[in-house]
């Protein structure tokens, strides 16, 4: 089965101006297969789904995540524009698992982000199970070595999960940082994981004990939030100064069900809206986010597109907030 497709230009509706005003009236689509890609000499959003819950299956996750991209994109298009009119908007199509080839999927994704870096857009990644990180990074690290650069990558991931799971058994959506890890002690390069959110009723003693030994670094739900925003932002900005790049991933599980309810994986006792902004301001302000993703979008328990409609918010956050 195919692994790419176009998107449908007829996800993206919403309020008519006929003066670009909604973002459905300021994109661009492409196919990366067919279409030459546009020039870009100016700032360009890409926007690619990773139309995939085979990871979440095998993690024994609620099947939907699949629908997640196309999903937000609908939330998205009919949100306001106030991009400058050189900024672009790109949406550049969906990587799909259709046939549980989770592995060759991912491999696609990988090559897609370095795709689009190389042609200096900026990636926002619509997930999709949490296994997008994998791919993700990838490409990333791709882009960077074919550019003959060596500089650090830096991960930080808004989540209730740290998703260091082993991969010994299958690779799925809780094994994705596990795997990087992984792989950075096979080439030799330092694992750099923050994480802020985890909870403990959400992770067990061994996934502690993992984080432990990898070094990662994380803060718990209980003290993420605005009263200790003070900490949180000393935190993020020695982090942000320890690296070169920051691939941004924001798992949509990690809210609280109020604002979230529809996710793989779904808690009241998640967190909010508000302190995640804060920190993105934080990393956007580093100038050394290089892409960003968000996962686990499952609309099959959607509650009147609550969740697609924070995580297309999200997005228009970041495009805007980056002018």
């Amino acid at each position: 089965m195919h692994t790419y497709s176009k998107t449908d230009s007829l996800l993206w509706t919403g309020r008519k101006s006929g003066q670009k005003f909604y973002l459905h009236e300021k994109v661009v689509f492409v196919d990366l297969n067919t279409d030459k890609f546009p020039s870009i000499n100016t700032p360009a959003w890409a926007i690619l789904g990773y139309a995939c819950d085979e990871g979440v299956k095998r993690n024994e996750g609620r099947i939907g995540a699949a629908l997640g991209p196309d999903a937000i994109r609908k939330q998205l298009a009919k949100l306001p524009n106030h991009l400058t009119e050189n900024v672009l908007l790109l949406d550049t199509g969906t990587v799909d698992c259709k046939d549980g080839d989770l592995k060759k999927t991912q491999t696609v994704l990988s090559r897609t982000v370095a795709q689009l870096l190389k042609q200096n857009a900026f990636p926002i990644l619509l997930g999709g199970g949490h296994d997008i990180a994998y791919g993700h990074y990838n490409g990333i690290k791709k882009y960077l070595a074919t550019e003959g650069n060596n500089k650090s990558i830096g991960i930080i991931n808004f989540d209730a999960h740290f998703d260091l799971r082993s991969n010994q058994t299958n690779n799925n959506s809780g094994t994705p940082f596990y795997q990087i890890a992984q792989d950075c002690k096979l080439d030799q390069s330092n694992f750099r994981y923050m994480c802020f959110g985890i909870r403990e009723d959400a992770n067990s003693r061994i996934l502690y004990d993992i984080a432990k030994d990898l070094g990662v670094q994380y803060v718990e739900k209980t003290n993420f939030n605005l009263l200790h925003f003070n900490e949180i932002k000393d935190k993020i900005t020695q982090f942000t100064k320890e690296v070169d790049y920051i691939y941004t991933t924001i798992d949509l599980d990690g809210f609280s069900s109020a604002y979230a309810p529809g996710v793989s994986a779904a808690s009241p006792m998640g967190f909010s809206p508000e302190i995640v902004l804060e920190c993105l301001k934080i990393i956007i302000a580093s100038k050394k986010l290089i892409s960003l993703d968000l996962a686990e979008m499952n609309p099959t328990y959607d509650i009147d597109h609550q969740t697609a409609k924070l995580a297309a918010s999200l997005v228009h956050f970041v495009i805007h907030q980056s002018q």
